[in-house]
């Protein structure tokens, strides 16, 4: 039987992920591949650090990058490692001693992605990427293959379990987002500096990567609008409540005309929507293609296993391709030719419906004033609250806003927290 050989740049959760599912499913991959899967070499930072998992007396560690590419009896190479620099170099050295790459490294693809499309196209090498985005929800490959003949029209998406776990601990428990985001580390679902998780760019990440599988343009990140979560407080869960509404951390892209609009925000969603139902640390991505209407996939967003599962799909996609140099590699989904740039929506122009929360002091004429600044910028009331008792921190007032520019929702928020009775910075999200 033919034998497929790994060096693994990583042996951490995913990679020791990846040798448990070799070690349990080995007779299953064989038969339907038809082949072994073995991992034979693993790079690793510190050789004497004690492993979660033993992957067998084959596998040898090293410190040494280049003795992953190097190796002429390694086939794949899985970059596990994370990290932008180091690893881009690991990769680039893969493609050119023409070996196939497999990585989770969405930050990296989000990045550089476009000039790693292109070196591994030039080399006739596979690099593949399913469990870079949303662990083991195989949407990578469902935008390539089960949905290639599709036009998608919209993508939405809650692709950050750290985040959605905390918003759903808010949610049915009470907590506030200190404790529920302190429950989280304790629990392994944030690292010990969550930033990335907490204020949305791991999800902007993967929406970069998914917008060029979708659509087949590149949305650059650095011209993605991302807001983040930690401004979220029970006081907002609860009012979402009220109105029939969750809170949810989402990525959504959507073609308005010839152009695509996108970006990464908290969203009221309404409670009835499966996305809204996504609770704990789990991931969902709602597509909508014009010939397949609306789908959704909804499955564990990390850990080692999930995570470990869809890098073993990309391994096995690789070694079901022919030996040797691979040209019918299909690795952006479209015949690996240049993605272009895409024609973006400005984020001001972004039309949604709008949840205002201001906190004000408890004064005649307060709601006036307010009304008085949305009607000057078109923003028109559908619903208003305002309950509490007034306090050191005022009262506050909740405004539901009909669809309108979020350049005009700025321009309120601007104008109102200048006003003399705002006691804090208006808090605000859209609404799914």
């Amino acid at each position: 039987m033919d034998v497929i050989r790994l060096g693994l740049a990583g042996f951490g959760t995913v990679g020791s992920g990846l040798a448990r599912i070799l070690d349990l499913n080995g007779e299953r991959i064989e038969k339907r591949l038809g082949k072994r899967i073995e991992i034979r070499r693993v790079l690793v930072r510190d050789l004497a650090k004690a492993r979660a998992f033993d992957p067998g007396p084959g596998v040898s560690f090293t410190t040494d990058p280049d003795a992953l590419v190097s190796d002429p009896n390694i086939d794949i190479v899985v970059e596990l490692m994370g990290g932008l620099d180091a690893a881009k170099a690991l990769i680039l050295k893969a493609f050119a001693a023409g070996k196939h790459v497999v990585t989770a490294n969405k930050h990296l693809l989000a990045v550089d992605g476009l000039e790693l499309f292109e070196a591994a196209s030039a080399s006739g090498t596979g690099l593949m990427f399913e469990a870079s985005c949303a662990g083991g929800i195989p949407i990578v490959q469902t935008l390539k293959e089960n949905l290639a003949g599709d036009e998608i029209v919209k993508m939405l998406g809650i692709m950050n379990g750290t985040a959605n776990y905390i918003l759903s601990e808010m949610t049915t428990k009470g907590m506030d987002f200190t404790t529920a985001l302190d429950e989280a580390k304790a629990l392994g679902y944030a690292e010990a500096d969550p930033t990335f998780d907490i204020e949305g760019f791991d999800t902007a990440h993967k929406l970069c990567v998914l917008i060029r599988m979708a659509f087949g343009v590149d949305y650059p990140l650095d011209e993605l609008p991302v807001q983040g979560i930690s401004m979220v407080t029970p006081l907002d869960i609860e009012f979402a409540r009220r109105f029939g509404y969750r809170v949810k951390l989402l990525a959504h892209a959507k073609v308005v005309g010839d152009k695509l609009e996108a970006g990464v925000h908290p969203a009221l969603v309404p409670y009835t929507y499966l996305l809204a139902r996504v609770g704990g640390n789990y991931n969902a991505v709602r597509l909508e293609g014009n010939a397949v209407g609306p789908i959704m996939l909804h499955g564990q967003g990390a850990g080692d296993l999930p995570t470990g599962s869809a890098v073993l799909a990309d391994i096995m996609s690789l070694a079901r391709q022919t030996s040797g140099r691979c040209d019918m590699l299909d690795n952006t989904g479209f015949r690996n030719q240049p993605i272009p740039k895409a024609r973006i929506v400005p984020p001001g122009e972004s039309e949604s419906k709008f949840y205002f929360r201001f906190t004000v002091a408890d004064r005649t004429g307060v709601m006036a004033a307010i009304a008085s600044s949305m009607a000057v910028h078109g923003v028109s009331i559908a619903q208003a609250v305002q309950d509490g008792e007034a306090g050191a921190k005022g009262v506050p007032l909740v405004i539901i806003s009909h669809e309108t520019r979020a350049e005009a929702a700025d321009a309120v928020i601007a104008e109102v927290d200048a006003m003399d009775f705002s006691v804090e910075p208006c808090v605000c999200f859209r609404i799914l």
